[in-house]
């Protein structure tokens, strides 16, 4: 993989909810053999760490850094290139408590990858908590980084920043994921100096993320987009592509995560 970034200069850097790794690993196993990708960066894996596929990743070339916890939540940075400076979580027991922070440098590269709380309806006890996520991540960022610095930070986010990123607006108005509340706390962290990078190139196209199992939403294209690559200002000139893979997504057997992987492509 080494001389194929040195060869063509892209370098892939994707997110993906797995539903639970062990459930879906053949399946990203599968999928990363047809379409390998430089740094996968994994949410919900529902293992602790001990119980993660360490060596089946090993043999394609990934190490994994993982972040986990039984049954809920849980992140994994897996990379074909070494990381430095790996953090798990963000220094606060109250909010480390749920594994869904983890991040790593290489060479001048900060890669963070973040599985945000989902929420519930507006008032109840985990939207709040999903709020003050958010706000605990943002101090996070200030305390520790700059927007000057190279940062790649991606994740399932359980927002979807805009009405084009729900398959229908008025139906969805106000629930979760399109409360205003949890689309205000996405635009302060992107403010701190964050772009998005899909939106950023494909300002006006439709692409989601998330297909719920129910109806055969992925069949009718009833989705939302709420995982994201975001990136810092310095590594916009190196951005050349964010895409969503729907092969994974599409599988019927064996049986696929509620997500498709997100996919960056930079010239680095």
């Amino acid at each position: 993989m080494q001389e194929k970034i040195r060869k063509n200069g892209n370098f892939k850097v994707a997110s993906y909810n797995v539903n639970s790794i062990n459930t879906r690993k053949e399946l990203v196993l599968s999928w990363l053999e047809r379409d390998p990708v430089d740094i996968l960066c994994l949410q919900e894996l529902k293992v602790p760490d001990e119980n993660f596929p360490t060596e089946d990743f090993l043999k394609l070339g990934y190490k994994c850094y993982t972040y986990g916890q039984k049954t809920y939540n849980g992140v994994a940075i897996c990379s074909k290139l070494e990381l430095q400076e790996v953090f798990k979580g963000m220094g606060d027991p109250l909010y480390d408590e749920e594994k869904r922070v983890i991040g790593g440098r290489l060479k001048d590269l900060w890669i963070i990858n973040v599985y945000f709380p989902h929420g519930e309806a507006r008032g109840g006890k985990k939207f709040y908590w999903k709020l003050n996520f958010y706000e605990r991540f943002l101090r996070f960022l200030q305390e520790r980084f700059s927007p000057d610095d190279k940062i790649i930070l991606v994740g399932d986010m359980n927002v979807a920043l805009e009405d084009i990123d729900v398959y229908d607006p008025v139906l969805l108005k106000d629930t979760i994921g399109t409360m205003e509340e949890e689309r205000q706390a996405l635009r302060k962290v992107l403010s701190w100096g964050f772009i998005d990078a899909f939106r950023y190139l494909y300002p006006q196209k439709r692409q989601f993320t998330w297909w719920d199992y129910i109806g055969g939403m992925i069949w009718k294209d009833q989705g939302m987009r709420i995982d994201y690559i975001l990136i810092t200002k310095p590594l916009l000139p190196h951005l050349r592509d964010v895409y969503v893979d729907m092969w994974p997504r599409k599988r019927r057997v064996p049986k696929p995560s509620d997500h498709a992987p997100v996919i960056g492509v930079f010239e680095i």
